[in-house]
Parts: C-alpha cells; sequence; structure tokens
C-alpha cells in the first residue's frame, strides 16, 4: 500500500463535486422506488402474475435462452403439425376410399 492510500485524491474531489446529471428520469421513477420500499418493508409477497412477470422478464433478458425458446417453440410447432397432418390425412384417404367404392358400385347406398 502507498503512502497516500488514506488521503483523499483533490483532483478526484474536485471532479466530483462539479458533476451534475443532467439526464431526467423516467417517468414516474421515485413513485416506484418508494412503492418497491414499501413493498419490501411490508414484507408484501408478489401474486402468482408478478412472480410470472419477474420470471419472464429475467428470462426474455438473455438472448441466448430466447433462442432456446423459440427454436423449441418452433420445434414443438412442426411436431405436432406433423402429427395432426397424418391423422387428417387417414381420414382423407378413408373418404376418397368410400367416395371411390360407391362410385363404380352401384348397388352402394351413399351415407351422407
Amino acid at each position: 500500500m502507498s503512502a497516500d492510500a488514506g488521503k483523499p485524491d483533490e483532483e478526484l474531489s474536485k471532479q466530483l463535486q462539479g458533476w451534475r446529471v443532467t439526464t431526467p428520469l423516467p417517468p414516474r421513477f421515485q413513485e416506484e422506488v418508494w412503492r418497491r420500499i414499501e413493498r419490501e418493508e411490508i414484507g408484501v409477497v408478489p401474486g402468482v402474475f408478478g412472480i410470472l412477470r419477474a420470471w419472464a422478464g429475467r428470462f426474455w433478458a438473455r438472448p441466448a435462452w430466447a433462442a432456446v425458446y423459440v427454436a423449441a417453440a418452433l420445434a414443438m410447432g412442426s411436431v405436432f403439425g406433423f402429427l395432426r397432418a397424418g391423422e387428417r390425412r387417414h381420414v382423407a384417404m378413408d373418404d376418397l376410399g368410400r367416395q371411390y367404392v360407391e362410385s363404380i358400385d352401384p348397388y352402394q347406398m351413399p351415407r351422407h
């Protein structure tokens, strides 16, 4: 440690005294700060919606997790779409087969 470690830096002190913040605060900033302080003092437990909102805010703040979520949603949508299309294809094939038999067999009664 140097001998000057306990002495305040005069140049730094001058700079800090002259420093002024000119950027305006967001709207209702002070209200939100006091609301958070009150919540902490009272020990208010946020509801389910508040917990989910906080979790989603932290989750979407990380681009890697957001990309994983989007990729998983696309993959699941594709799989479910493929499965649903397969079901619909089987129904359509059954209908086409029935219509074909009805068209070539004059004794087959149409079921409508």
